[in-house]
């Protein structure tokens, strides 16, 4: 059985919400008929956005969106196209990223390789060639919290005095492999062109819960319960080396070999635990494989201590180093750091030679186990 990573999943109307310093907070919905509320934001292009930057439009399609989210990259694809489709009609879209990068943790972005931050937008919006504004509101929420989204995605949908004529979902399938039964937000939209009423006004809204900046104890407590985890470093032989890299097993196997006096290994390493943190919670286990002589075995687990590297480790227990090459991988031509990411039963996904690029290695991760829901 597949394991799922921790997402808040959210269908309601309002949602009180407790900051740290105990004092509740109520983000309750944009009623229908209600005027859009103004807001300067960031976009990913470089410049600021008000609301009068889209007063072209006879129609305007607020969308509050996240990159880490299951749903909402589920969503990704049918959003472009009704951008393209609708946009020419006198539609305008604004994607707005209410989550604080504060109160995410890793383990909530085991369905993506970018996280919340505005850098990171800019990954994805490139990478999906977004073709609508993709606005940044992760700081204080001054644009998000008028409207009060309560999940990602979350759509509000305006007509040409920007009243608010609908609220809620796309549709009802999140599923991006089985055809919705309605199309709530494209109804909206084409009744509104039409200069009709909106006939289905409020929907619920499904997905990943917002991350506002004062809700950041579900992060702090994972911080804490990963840094008291025990660490632990075994031996292993050239039998248990093949036996590791065949991968009889059901998890997607990363394969990190280092060592404590391989500069490279060391400055790379943090990244390689914070991918486990990530992932851990899917099909997937990081493993670590040091080369130091068996004799610093003390010096390795105090590395690894150090990092909080609560995975899989091992100490090869020989000191014929070209034994350990070709039992790790016959391509290798002995550098460290080297890295592998396995597939069950033995398949070479990537090969990276030297110190990785965690995009790219959080990329190969994410493309083998999927990035939405359907995909478990």
């Amino acid at each position: 059985m597949k394991r799922l990573t921790p997402v808040l999943l959210v269908v309601a109307l309002f949602i009180s919400i407790t900051n740290a310093g105990g004092q509740e907070r109520e983000i309750k919905p944009l009623e229908i008929g209600a005027a859009a509320p103004d807001f300067d934001l960031a976009g990913i292009d470089g410049r600021n956005y008000t609301l009068a930057d889209f007063e072209e439009y006879d129609v305007l399609f607020i969308v509050f969106w996240a990159n880490h989210c299951p749903t909402a990259q589920a969503y990704e694809d049918r959003l472009i196209d009704m951008a393209n489709k609708y946009q020419p009609k006198g539609v305008g879209f604004v994607a707005i990223s209410p989550n604080s990068p504060q109160a995410v943790s890793l383990s909530e972005l085991g369905y993506s390789d970018v996280g919340d931050d505005f850098d990171d937008m800019v990954i994805r919006a490139a990478d999906k060639r977004y073709n609508f504004a993709y606005l940044y509101d992760g700081d204080d929420h001054k644009g998000s919290i008028p409207y009060g989204p309560v999940a990602t995605p979350h759509v509000f949908i305006f007509d040409s005095e920007r009243k608010l004529r609908y609220r809620g979902r796309i549709d009802d399938t999140e599923n991006p492999y089985i055809e919705p039964n309605t199309s709530d937000a494209i109804d909206a939209i084409e009744a509104l062109l039409a200069g009709r009423e909106v006939e289905v006004k409020v929907t619920p809204s499904f997905g990943c819960s917002i991350k506002w900046k004062w809700n950041d104890q579900w992060k702090k407590t994972l911080e804490r319960q990963w840094a008291e985890m025990p660490v632990s470093v075994e031996m292993i032989d050239i039998e248990g080396i093949r036996r590791l890299v065949a991968n009889d097993s059901e998890n997607l196997r990363l394969i990190n070999v280092w060592a404590t006096w391989c500069g490279p290994c060391i400055v790379e390493f943090p990244d390689l635990v914070k991918i486990d943190r990530m992932y851990r919670g899917r099909n997937f286990e990081f493993v670590s494989l040091s080369a130091d002589n068996p004799r610093r075995k003390d010096a390795v687990l105090k590395f690894l201590t150090d990092h909080e590297a609560a995975n899989q480790n091992y100490l090869y227990s020989e000191t014929d180093k070209y034994a350990l090459i070709e039992a790790v991988d016959k391509e290798w031509q002995g550098a460290l750091p080297h890295t592998l990411l396995i597939a069950p039963g033995g398949e070479l996904i990537a090969r990276y030679a030297g110190v990785i690029n965690p995009l790219t290695v959080k990329r190969d991760i994410v493309d083998y186990l999927g990035r939405y829901f359907a995909d478990d």
